[in-house]
């Protein structure tokens, strides 16, 4: 009630010092009480949210912060430590993976041979029994990940491309080929145990703890990491439905197999729990530890430049750039949006056509990097309407 106490003082002391007539007395007397009354039972109605522990400001349990990645109440120790990059393959074969239920920000951009990967970014991975499969990464993912300031962990990658990234000093890789482009440190292990074929390549947390301090790495974030909220959020009680916006369309059903012809990604909006849950080769995408099929509550797909470097098809993305667009989905609808990178450690940002950084949900993010305008996998599908320009 301290809300109530204060105001009926405040009002108390106000009478007392200016005084009034009779008849505004009570007239000032009755609207106060019945003022107060109404605030009373407002007062009551927080306390009584704040005790079923509703209150979107505040957290469940002390000690516990909102996530830079999600929004999410998290240990503020995870907010502290640095967050692992974990390159997935997108394979057939090579599905169910494991520590998918951990994954803050997933991404997937496409890369030689019209076969996509994926790039996982997992902020509470300390106790994961198994992360993996895990494939070899290409530096545009690289370059993707750096905002989150991450320990990047995959399976070799073309060194041609992906050296250069890899060796500066300030990119810390735990790196399943090892050679030039970085150490495994003990990082990986084979299941089943001795195989050399495909993915087969597997980690858990405490292999990556171990490589970390082998390798020296830091595990708390390091100065270029702005150590805010990586995206624009909104509580969850204060929602971002899109209605606002005049242009917004529905989207409850996103059919990127323009994009990723092998994969077919979708998305299906569900709205009892308001997350878009993902699928690959038209099934359920789940994580093999614990059986759930993925779920986002953010959807960005993001239009970027990219090249043909040579004659086997290896890609480039420009990751940093100011001039390109996209779209945001969220809640069942979808907005126009441009995008913009200036540095390899700046999140990239989001913005509406009014110019004005788009705010996210609480909750997972998809990104989808697709090629530009006229790229040859740049369409799309939304609710059955088809986007390429």
């Amino acid at each position: 009630m301290k809300k109530f106490e204060a105001v009926f003082l405040t009002m108390l002391t106000a009478a007392l010092i200016f005084g009034c007539g009779a008849a505004e007395e009570r007239a000032v007397a009755e609207i106060s009480v019945d003022k107060l009354e109404d605030m009373q039972q407002e007062d009551t109605a927080s306390e009584e949210k704040l005790e079923e522990g509703n209150d979107d400001d505040l957290p469940p349990e002390e000690g516990m912060v909102r996530s830079y990645f999600t929004n999410e109440w998290v240990d503020e120790e995870i907010n502290e430590k640095r967050p692992i990059a974990v390159m997935y393959p997108i394979n057939k074969e090579a599905q169910p993976q494991y520590g998918l239920s951990n994954v803050s920000v997933f991404y997937e951009i496409m890369e030689e041979g019209s076969m996509s990967r994926q790039m996982g970014i997992l902020e509470d991975w300390e106790g994961i029994s198994r992360i993996g499969n895990i494939r070899s990464i290409r530096d545009y993912f690289v370059y993707a990940a750096l905002e989150y300031d991450p320990i990047i962990v995959h399976y070799g990658g073309p060194e041609l491309y992906v050296k250069t990234i890899l060796t500066r000093s300030d990119v810390d890789n735990l790196n399943g080929v090892g050679g030039v482009m970085g150490s495994d440190y003990g990082a990986f292990f084979r299941v089943p145990a001795g195989s050399t074929s495909e993915h087969t390549a597997y980690t858990d947390s405490s292999h990556i703890s171990s490589a970390i301090d082998k390798a020296g790495f830091s595990r708390d974030h390091r100065e270029q990491f702005e150590k805010r909220s990586h995206f624009k959020f909104t509580g969850v009680n204060a929602p971002n439905t899109l209605e606002d916006y005049s242009d917004a369309v529905e989207a409850t059903e996103i059919n990127m197999a323009g994009c990723f012809p092998v994969t077919k990604s979708a998305l299906k909006y569900d709205a009892e729990k308001g997350v878009y849950l993902k699928t690959l080769y038209g099934n359920a995408q789940k994580d093999a530890v614990t059986g759930e099929q993925l779920a986002f509550t953010n959807v960005i797909i993001q239009r970027t430049y990219h090249e043909v470097r040579d004659d086997n098809g290896y890609l480039a993305y420009q990751m940093r750039d100011t001039t390109q667009d996209g779209y945001f989905i969220t809640k069942g609808k979808m907005i126009h949006i441009t995008w913009e990178k200036k540095d390899d450690y700046t999140p990239t940002a989001y913005f509406d056509d009014k110019g004005e950084e788009i705010t996210l949900n609480t909750g997972k993010t998809m990104i989808f990097v697709v090629q530009e305008k006229g790229g040859s996998f740049s369409k799309f599908e939304v609710n059955g309407i088809a986007y390429a320009d």
